[in-house]
């Protein structure tokens, strides 16, 4: 009798202090290299929700432990999360801020059941390489389908497709000459362009040379998009009546004020805008230029922040346990009011369900902003469809 009295105590004590014991986060992302902007909007966003909403949740302490990938180089991903499950015995994956990062990792997250929220990576399929996957950003079809749709009722019946050469460039291209050709549309052309320091110049040269009436551009969002944007004015394709649409990495608020007055008039659709009228978002943004002063709140920033939201409501869920299954099992259909509108997981999928706007860059006083005009509600990542 005693002896089993001292062992319920001792299982007791140990669930005890399981219970109190940190809930280590481990995000791998981008903090140097050409995509650092990447990794510190992912963090901010995050952090921020932390500073909001207490660092304790379900009894446990959240410790956020973050190491540097690089950008693209998915070798070092790979051993970054090697590490944080091995050594630091991470409870929780997170960020991962471009495609390749999230492919390399997603294989240990499946081997150590490990739960991986994914802030950013945006090709479709990065849900289907670990079951402990889920994801708060974007897929590039979803964000895509409904420009293609626009374009097509709104006059442009001849396009040149612009991609940069990896997963979302790919998904993006594939996507837009599906939705639009469907809908009448001619693709007229297309090239993928290097994601590191390419030189816009001959591809922009082609494009014009074709006579399309726009060009459908996905770059990775920063400094390409400041590039190209003033490439398309200095080469005269807007003065050939050619229009730019994009998606909305092009118009990333972290860069609009450098594209200056050439990003006047581009259409693109996005899940999120600073602009984005809504209580919610008033207050996020408000609370974001205080935190971060200097800086604009965009759509990695939400997405950090969101990443961090689906966290803690999982835990209130489990009780405080990360153990994958269970965190997964509770993740799926997962819903509340974003600063970017309403959202869900998709207990299919495991992936985000959430508003694609179409937006056009307006000064709104004195501030480029994106400015939204229309919008297609509760869409899904059709890249999944039927899948």
């Amino acid at each position: 009798m005693h002896k089993l009295a001292a062992g319920i105590a001792l299982a007791l004590g140990a669930c005890a202090s399981a219970g109190a014991a940190d809930l280590k986060v481990g995000m791998v992302l981008p903090m140097s290299g050409p995509f650092a902007a990447y990794g510190r909007q992912i963090l901010d966003g995050a952090r921020l929700y932390i500073a909001q909403h207490g660092d304790t949740v379900a009894g446990r302490k959240v410790v956020v432990l973050v190491k540097d990938d690089t950008g693209v180089a998915p070798e070092i991903s790979k051993r970054d999360a090697q590490e944080f499950i091995v050594k630091d015995k991470v409870d929780v994956l997170a960020g991962f801020g471009l495609t390749p990062s999230a492919f390399a990792v997603g294989p240990l997250s499946a081997q150590a059941k490990v739960p991986m929220v994914v802030m950013n990576a945006a090709t479709s399929s990065v849900t289907t390489k670990s079951p402990y996957i889920v994801r708060t950003s974007m897929t590039l079809p979803q964000v895509t389908a409904p420009l293609a749709s626009w374009a097509a009722k709104h006059g442009i019946k001849k396009v040149f497709t612009v991609v940069a050469d990896y997963g979302p460039g790919h998904d993006a291209e594939k996507q837009f000459k599906k939705t639009f050709t469907e809908a009448g549309g001619q693709i007229v052309g297309g090239v993928r362009t290097p994601v590191k320091n390419p030189d816009f110049a001959p591809f922009l040269q082609k494009a014009k040379d074709a006579h399309p009436d726009a060009v459908f551009l996905f770059i990775p969002a920063g400094e390409q998009g400041v590039a190209f944007s003033k490439g398309f004015k200095e080469r005269g394709l807007d003065q050939a009546g050619i229009k730019l649409i994009a998606t909305g990495d092009l118009t990333d608020e972290d860069v609009l004020d450098a594209m200056g007055d050439a990003a006047l008039g581009v259409i693109t659709s996005f899940h999120y805008a600073e602009a984005h009228k809504s209580p919610e978002n008033q207050a996020y943004v408000q609370a974001y230029h205080q935190a971060y002063k200097g800086h604009r709140a965009n759509f990695m920033s939400v997405a950090g922040y969101d990443g961090m939201h689906l966290i803690y409501d999982v835990l209130k869920k489990t009780g405080g346990s990360a153990a994958g299954d269970k965190f997964i099992a509770a993740a799926k259909g997962d819903a509340w009011v974003s600063p970017r509108g309403p959202i869900s997981i998709d207990p299919a999928t495991r992936d985000i369900v959430q508003n694609v706007y179409i937006r056009k860059v307006e000064k709104v006083d004195g501030k480029l902003q994106n400015v939204e005009f229309d919008h297609v509600a509760a869409f899904k990542d059709p890249g999944k469809q039927g899948s």
